[in-house]
């Protein structure tokens, strides 16, 4: 019986998707739930896999076609593989009839078309070139061509739509990280030791970034067609970049999400995003971005809306830096921390009083253990 292949229900807002590589040709044994081929759509890279055991027997779209939800790529024979019959060579008087001996007597001759394929066609020898201008041709002239990946188009095409249908505006402060840095000194090895993951800084900005969403609730809206869209709850997307190009998969009721909870979230984010594991559920919605650039070197940066969120903070380096305290000119480890925010909602005042909010908590993170 023949099993029909088909590409799997994609999201909403997923149409299509790209085949990229068949694993298994025509006449290959499969088994069930070995992967076939990997379709790329707009956000991940999904797994095609065999829905039953048996033999490949016929792949009816190719390497890099355009695909829908659900439609026939292969068929399946399912049961015992069956050995192919060897067709016999045809002979000469039924593979090419003009290529017919001519009989005279009891002897033949060959005629026109056996002739022509006798002939050796030689090569044409192109005009030799000086060693010093081949040479020249060679260094530092390559080039190469590839298609865009269709996530990488994904990519670009938000950035652009973010970029003209958004008036993105960016606030900037600054935080010093000696408090934040004391405490996971003093406690980093009971964390690891009790919940068996490392306390990392991201978890200290997802809590400040919705102690600061909870004090200025409009940062967490969003705008659809001429209407506002409150949410009460707080799902934060975590920017991940991969050999790929950028995911960012969603930290859902991040407010309910203790420190170790959302430091292993992150954390398993990051493995599965470099394996192409996400699901399309992972990386849908989401209210408030956001984007640590600071793991790249980067001091200071603008980051892009991720639409339809209103807003996306940045972090970035911690440099040792001369500031004014008390008084005193002194050393410390101070990030630059960008909040980019669609003008249309969210008033500036709004936007830097977010921000002065994630500062105070940093600077005294008790108040994030606390929630206050």
């Amino acid at each position: 019986m023949l099993i029909e292949v088909k590409t799997p229900e994609l999201s909403d807002s997923i149409t299509e998707g790209t085949l990229l590589e068949w694993h298994k040709q025509p006449g290959a044994t499969v088994v069930r739930d070995e992967t076939l081929i990997d379709l790329e759509t707009d956000k991940v890279i999904l797994e095609i896999s065999a829905p039953a055991s048996g033999v490949l027997v016929e792949l009816l779209r190719e390497n890099g076609a355009v695909v829908t939800a659900g439609e026939v790529i292969a068929r399946i024979e399912n049961g015992e593989p069956e050995t192919a019959a060897t067709s016999p060579v045809p002979s000469r008087a039924t593979a090419d009839p003009f290529s017919q001996p001519e009989r005279a007597g009891e002897k033949e001759k060959a005629t026109a078309p056996d002739k022509a394929v006798l002939v050796e066609a030689k090569p044409i020898t192109p005009p030799r070139q000086p060693a010093s201008l081949a040479l020249d041709i060679r260094q530092g002239r390559n080039e190469r061509r590839e298609p865009m990946s269709r996530l990488r188009a994904r990519i670009a095409e938000r950035l652009v739509a973010a970029q003209h249908s958004a008036a993105i505006l960016t606030t900037f402060n600054e935080v010093n990280m000696q408090p934040v840095m004391d405490l996971r000194a003093r406690y980093k090895d009971d964390f690891q030791r009790e919940h068996g993951v490392k306390l990392g800084f991201m978890s200290f900005f997802v809590k400040a970034a919705i102690l600061a969403l909870q004090q200025f609730p409009i940062v967490n809206a969003a705008i659809d067609g001429s209407d506002i869209v409150h949410h009460d709850y707080y799902d934060i997307g975590i920017a991940v970049s991969t050999t790929r190009g950028l995911v960012v998969p969603i930290l859902r009721d991040a407010d309910c999400k203790g420190f170790a909870e959302i430091e292993r979230a992150i954390g398993d984010f990051s493995q599965r995003a470099e394996a192409l594991q996400l699901t399309l559920e992972e990386l849908s919605g989401g209210t408030f971005s956001i984007s640590n650039g600071g793991v790249f070197g980067s001091l200071l940066s603008t980051p892009i809306l991720n639409p339809p969120q209103s807003a996306i903070l940045g972090m970035h380096k911690i440099q040792q830096r001369p500031i004014a305290e008390n008084g005193q000119v002194v050393i410390r480890p101070m990030m630059y921390l960008a909040l980019s925010y669609d003008h249309r909602l969210i008033d500036g005042r709004d936007a830097v009083q977010f921000l002065v909010e994630m500062k105070a908590a940093l600077e005294d993170p008790a108040r994030l253990m606390l929630g206050i």
